[in-house]
Order: C-alpha cells, then structure tokens, then sequence
C-alpha cells in the first residue's frame, strides 16, 4: 500500500479511470456458476477477508472511511451489502489516510486495526475501534484508541493473531523519525489495544527484490503488509517487498518454529526470494498485501491480494483484488504459484 503520497496517486488513478491515461481498470468478477473470474471489483486495495458464521467480511483501503462488505459468496465482491461503519471526526491525529483495514475477532467482541494520519505522512500510527455485535456490520464501532509500543515511531499495517493462548501484533514501521526504510515489528498484546512488550525487529530489506523503491531525490525500502500463516508447526509472516510505487512489489516470507520465543529475532529466517511477483501475462503487476481465508467447508486455502492491472500504475485506485487457491510445498512453506490472469475461470471456494 502507498506509503509517500496516498493522495497524490489516489487523484491521479481517477483521472486514469476517467480516460486521460494510462490502463482501464479491469472489470470486476463475473459470475459462471460455479466458476468466476479475477478481479472481484474494479479497485480494492490493501484488502482483507475473514470468515464468520456463514459470511465473508470484506474491508480495503478507502483513505477516508472504513467500510465492510459481507457476502455469503466472496466471489461475488460487487453484490455484497456494502456499509460504511466508522468515519473519524476530523482534526485529529487519526482524521486522515485511512489505510489497510483489519477485521478480527478477539473473546466475544470484533476490532478493526488500521493505520491513519493527521494529514501528514510522518504522523502515521495505528489505531483500533471496537464493536460488541456479533455481526460486525451492525452495532456500534468505539474508538479504543492508538495502539502503540513504548517508542512511538510510524507505524503502519497492523496485523494480529493468537498463538496458544497468547496474542501478538505484527506491523510495518521506522526505525527511527524520518522515512528511508520500513522494517517489520512485532510485540506481545496484553489485550487488544495494548502492547505490553518492547518491539523487536523481524525484518528489514535486504535482499535486492524488497529494495527497489526510488522516489524523486530519495529511495525508501520497504517491508509492509505483514500477515500471518500457521501450518503444521510453523509460522509464516507473508508481507509484501519493495515500493508499492513499482512493479516489483512482491511476497516474501518469514518463517519461526511456532514452540520458539516469537520476540526473539534469532527465531525468525527470511527465505531468499520472493513468493509472488509481477505477471505482464495475467495482467499482474505489483501483486502484494495479501490477507488469508479458508473455504466453508475449511478444507481450501485462499490467498486475497491486490495488483494492477497494467505497468507503471503505483499505489492508487487501480490496484484491484484477486483471490486464488494456494497449496503447501513438501518442505511446509506456502505455494502460491503465479497470479491466474484476470478473465480465466476458476473453481468457487468449497461448501
């Protein structure tokens, strides 16, 4: 997701969609029975999917709002009851780019983490709202508040989940206060608007596929979007490398042995190349942000991600979501294979 100008490219991909320039957007999923058709909508960033008694919800970056969808079909993204449930006041420090919002479940309340800033890219931080209704649609969505460690720098992409019994989140941010690089942290949750552990570093951009990310008169590596992956022992963080801003924004994955001290950096290994990456031929480009779901009858493994669909085309409202089905490799490590191109037909997930 962008980082650096939101507003600036989000502006210049609604001209793009009006005609001056640059790829249509694509047309949103059809629906084939029991086969459809990639993308879900016309436009759809940073988006995000989980399962809940029946219904897909569904949430992406809007940059002003947060808005769900839910569906009894995920196929069918353009179809589903679609509802704004939180707008900030405006004059305050989370007034402004609204981005990546997360929909989780947490005891017996639902809790959405995003990122947002006071109009200026450097005030960036996450916060969380609260709802007590079963159906996170309805109800009433509370402010709780920022969700911070004890350093208080950028942050970004907040992602969080349980590992027996004990809750962590994961997030992008700076090392320090200005911009250049964003690493991966992750901390220990003591309930789910506060941190009660320092930070620990878990990812920084090194390897040549997560550092490509020039700007006029400046370069900014990015790790972002980190999500998490259990499968048989293992835990995988999948976040997206490299500029949102180019056509190298790609997967990459952490790996931690799921018995090891997850505040540990020793704990964490970086695989060396990437999982998923730029496609000229499924029209593909910059695939990253990822979310994860299971099908209904939780035998499928799904991957939801955004790309656009022509080169050159950054971090605005022409990225789309796609979703597909992934397997596991011999070794335990995800296989998501290649992006399937946007019009060729695939199986619905399974009752």
């Amino acid at each position: 997701m962008l980082k650096i100008v939101f507003s600036l490219v989000m502006s210049l991909a609604v001209s793009l969609c009006l005609g001056q320039g640059g790829s249509t957007p694509l047309p949103a999923a059809g629906d084939h029975g029991n086969t459809f058709t990639n993308p879900l909508l016309k436009t759809g960033p940073d988006p995000w999917v989980i399962y809940w008694k029946g219904f897909y919800y569904y949430s992406n970056s809007t940059g002003a709002n947060l808005t769900l969808r839910k569906t009894a079909d995920i196929t069918d993204l353009q179809h589903a009851e679609t509802k704004v449930v939180w707008t900030p006041e405006p004059g305050n420090t989370w007034s402004k780019e609204l981005w990546a919002p997360e929909l989780h479940r947490w005891g017996n309340k639902w809790y959405i983490y995003f990122a947002a800033d006071a109009g200026d890219n450097p005030s960036h931080r996450i916060y969380v709202v609260e709802n007590g209704n079963d159906d996170p649609i309805e109800g009433v969505w509370t402010l709780k508040g920022q969700v911070k460690d004890t350093s208080d720098r950028w942050a970004i992409d907040a992602t969080t989940f349980e590992l027996k019994g004990q809750h962590y989140l994961v997030w992008s941010g700076w090392k320090g206060t200005t911009d250049g690089e964003q690493d991966l942290y992750i901390a220990h949750m003591s309930n789910p608007w506060t941190i009660d552990s320092p930070r620990t570093l878990i990812s920084a951009p090194t390897y040549r596929w997560e550092t490509h990310g020039d700007l006029p008169g400046r370069h900014v590596s990015v790790n972002e979007g980190p999500e998490a992956l259990l499968h048989d022992g293992k835990l995988f963080i999948v976040f997206s490398a490299s500029g949102c801003w180019t056509d190298f924004y790609t997967l990459g994955v952490l790996e931690a042995e799921t018995g090891k001290d997850l505040l540990d950096a020793k704990s964490w290994t970086k695989f060396e190349h990437p999982f998923l990456s730029t496609d000229p031929e499924a029209h593909a480009f910059g695939p990253g942000h990822n979310g994860f779901f299971t099908s209904p009858d939780g035998k499928q493994n799904w991957i939801i991600y955004h790309a656009n669909p022509g080169p050159n085309e950054g971090c605005g409202n022409l990225r789309s979501p796609r979703v597909q089905p992934f397997t596991w490799n011999a070794d335990g490590t995800p296989n998501f294979g290649k992006p399937v191109p946007t019009g060729e037909p695939l199986e619905k997930p399974e009752e």
